[in-house]
């Protein structure tokens, strides 16, 4: 071996690790755009048997707006390390959805989803909804149905997207787009004293017993808008802000249940843990310590990126975090029923003693808010993800310098 060729593979170990990724997350995008946005937010397709070949339905319309909050993170991180112009439209279209999702409502409460009336869909979805409700609105001049019922998760998944696209988009007008939706699904959230109420007056849930995620989302918006809630903030926590570890003790008291639980968790800490200060950052590095502690060693990439934005550079969790995304793109695409029992020694019924390798978990809408224990559960293989569990933390990762490509 050459001195030269010796010189540039020492250099190349000392880099950070990376893998010809960026075309597998732009095939994923491209999918996205194509078959996942048919009105605007994420929905997933579901597909003829066997074949795969057509559309013939869409599902998982309940979680749109979270997803789409997701969504929109990614692609503002995917701004931010590219200046993609296809980023930026991309970003566009989705807070104009979001807005829509508020729109549509008519009382300024956020839907699940949205969709139009007359689309060949919606007498699927509103019966696959119907528990949530099916509401009507007017969306573009036209006839709408919207899912109500709506929970905190859709909040903090959208004030996620919202908050990332602030901080990684330099242009004025995109983010006076943020800090305006925002503001007003703040503002109705405090006019109501922390519920969330539908246009006939019910309570689909409440934040009141969240402090850790009040705290979250006044500190986006003193962000976004200082003027409206930096008092707010300031006097609330001073108020609960030693509070917030309870609720997340008890998320953490149960590692596997309600999995979703530590999805939430880990996107109202990217403000808290990045914004926070003083006294009240005290209480927030306490909650945060619980919280990683009892996740560090579940295989998440998606918590791992989380953790490299409020705590910096690891070389160890770094370095898993891209051998977790080589392992995602080994994985199904469809939701295929998948069963390991006996494959890994378990701990209890249908639990495994550790995490399964990311490759063989099974399949799901995002990945990380999955248990990952599981061993076994998925669907009849016609539902296709739309891969954003894939593309956030990979972009994160490019703009952290954890992955380079």
């Amino acid at each position: 071996m050459s001195i030269r060729n010796l010189f540039v593979i020492t250099v190349l170990a000392l880099l950070p690790p990376a893998f010809g990724a960026e075309a597998d997350a732009l095939a994923i995008e491209s999918n996205i755009l194509a078959r996942h946005l048919p009105y605007g937010t994420i929905l997933d397709p579901i597909l003829s048997l066997p074949d795969l070949s057509q559309i013939v339905d869409y599902t998982r319309c309940g979680d749109s707006a979270i997803w789409t909050g997701h969504y929109l993170a990614a692609e503002a991180f995917r701004y931010q390390v590219t200046g993609s112009t296809d980023a930026m439209t991309n970003i566009n279209n989705a807070i104009s959805a979001i807005d829509n999702l508020i729109n549509v409502t008519g009382n300024g409460v956020l839907a699940r989803c949205a969709l139009p009336a007359d689309s060949p869909y919606a007498a699927s979805i509103s019966s696959q909804e119907s528990a949530n409700g099916i509401y009507t609105g007017t969306a573009y001049g036209a006839p709408w149905i919207w899912v109500g019922n709506t929970s905190r998760d859709q909040y903090i998944g959208v004030f996620f997207g919202l908050y990332v696209t602030y901080d990684m988009v330099s242009d004025q007008t995109v983010r006076n787009w943020c800090s305006y939706e925002i503001t007003r699904l703040l503002q109705n959230l405090l006019n109501n004293a922390w519920n969330i109420v539908l246009p006939d007056n019910t309570v689909s849930t409440t934040f009141l017993i969240r402090p850790d995620q009040q705290l979250s989302l006044l500190l986006i918006g003193k962000h976004v808008n200082g003027g409206a809630f930096e008092g707010k903030y300031s006097s609330l926590s001073n108020e609960i802000s030693p509070t917030v570890v309870v609720p997340v003790g008890v998320d953490c008291a149960d590692q596997t249940s309600s999995y979703y639980k530590f999805n939430l968790d880990y996107l109202t800490f990217y403000a808290l843990k990045r914004m926070g200060s003083g006294w009240s950052s005290l209480w927030y590095d306490a909650g945060y310590d619980i919280l990683r502690s009892t996740t560090s060693g579940h295989e998440n990439a998606h918590f791992n990126m989380i953790d490299r934005a409020v705590s910096g550079a690891n070389q160890g969790r770094d370095a898993d975090t891209v051998s977790y995304l080589e392992a995602w793109l080994q994985r199904p695409r469809t939701d295929v029923y998948r069963d390991f029992t006996g494959q890994f020694p378990a701990c209890s019924t249908n639990e495994a003693c550790q995490p399964l390798p990311v490759q063989d978990r099974v399949t799901t809408d995002f990945l990380w808010q999955r248990d990952p224990f599981a061993l076994s559960g998925g669907g009849e293989g016609d539902i296709e993800t739309a891969g954003i569990d894939y593309i956030l933390p990979y972009w994160m990762g490019r703009y952290y310098g954890v992955i380079t490509d």
